[in-house]
């Protein structure tokens, strides 16, 4: 039984609200450049009143279905990766559901922090094994400025909103024009290490109460040395894993798309693994970090941008809360 499948389709959305380096300035205790040099982020899309998880999904869900020339009443299974959803019931996954104006698939969020793309694109390799015939949407997409404390600069500078989308199905014998073979997915977590990045507030271990007070653990708390220490270890150390895996060396890479958390942690990725600077793909300067959202929404823009051309193979790594990390070989 075959583990690989086709990606036929990207899309991504982000909100038209800009939030620039000169506008935190005004907002907290922080300057230009010294978020510039600590992270490489000049803006980041922030969420106006109304775009949600679910209307952001759906914008790039559209893409992607119109990428792959499909309609949605093709799909059979939808899959969200978010730790934002619109509500905690439903879940997003039925509620984009409802927004395509489709019934009866199979709908369910995934909740993986920044790694929430590759785990929803293993589940999506599963589901394609059982049933070869299935068409999955998955998008990854949070919007993370619900979860921030702009008071606090050392995390609300990092951190914008963002939806991608992406459209699986087997790896049958056609392989349309634009499409992308997944190689391979690898995932790991460590949950011993749960308390260096959290949003705690509002769960079952931290319950809200009928007039209580929103305290700060109900947004991004983060001790982000070791966060920064664990996560370049994490993404370096499996995708050497993976090369390794497939017999590959850095040499037969086209394009390395890591996650874009800030510039300083893709660069000591890049420099561990050896990768030459002209190879990574990065839009972490335009975006910041969009949690679930990052990796897929470089992916689809640098496809869409032609940095990705066919035939070229594409190594992902991700970093998120849990913690969790991956990579995947996806070749074009």
């Amino acid at each position: 039984m075959t583990t690989s499948c086709i990606i036929r389709g990207l899309g991504h959305c982000v909100p038209e609200n800009r939030l620039t380096n000169a506008d935190l300035e005004r907002m907290c205790d922080t300057n230009d450049e010294w978020i510039t040099t600590r992270t490489g982020i000049k803006e980041r899309r922030i969420a106006s009143e109304g775009e949600t998880t679910v209307s952001l999904s759906h914008q790039a869900a559209l893409m992607a279905l119109d990428n792959a020339g499909m309609k949605a009443e093709d799909l059979t299974h939808i899959l969200v990766a978010t730790f934002t959803p619109d509500a905690y019931i439903p879940s997003a996954a039925c509620m984009l559901a409802d927004r395509l104006g489709i019934k009866g698939r199979t709908c369910m969020d995934i909740s993986a922090a920044c790694s929430g793309f590759l785990f929803a694109l293993e589940t999506a390799r599963a589901y394609v094994c059982l049933h070869p015939e299935a068409k999955i949407l998955v998008t990854a997409t949070d919007v993370v400025s619900s979860r921030v404390d702009y008071s606090d600069r050392s995390i609300c500078v990092l951190f914008g909103d963002g939806a991608g989308a992406a459209i699986i199905t087997g790896a049958g014998a056609d392989f349309p024009n634009g499409s992308g073979r997944v190689l391979d997915v690898m995932l790991a977590t460590d949950g011993s290490a749960h308390d260096l990045l959290t949003v705690k507030g509002g769960g079952s271990g931290s319950p809200v109460k009928p007039g209580g007070i929103v305290s700060r653990d109900f947004f991004v708390q983060m001790n982000g040395r070791e966060v920064y220490k664990y996560a370049v270890r994490a993404m370096s150390s499996i995708c050497r894993e993976m090369l390794e895996k497939h017999g590959l060396t850095n040499d037969e890479v086209d394009v390395f798309i890591p996650h874009q958390a800030n510039l300083r942690i893709i660069d000591a990725v890049g420099t561990r693994l050896e990768m030459p600077t002209e190879k990574i793909f990065t839009n972490v300067h335009k975006y910041g970090n969009t949690s679930a959202a990052s990796v897929i929404i470089a992916l689809s823009e640098a496809r869409q941008e032609g940095v990705i051309k066919d035939g070229n193979l594409v190594l992902l790594s991700t970093f998120g809360g849990g913690f969790t990390w991956g990579s995947a070989l996806v070749r074009f």
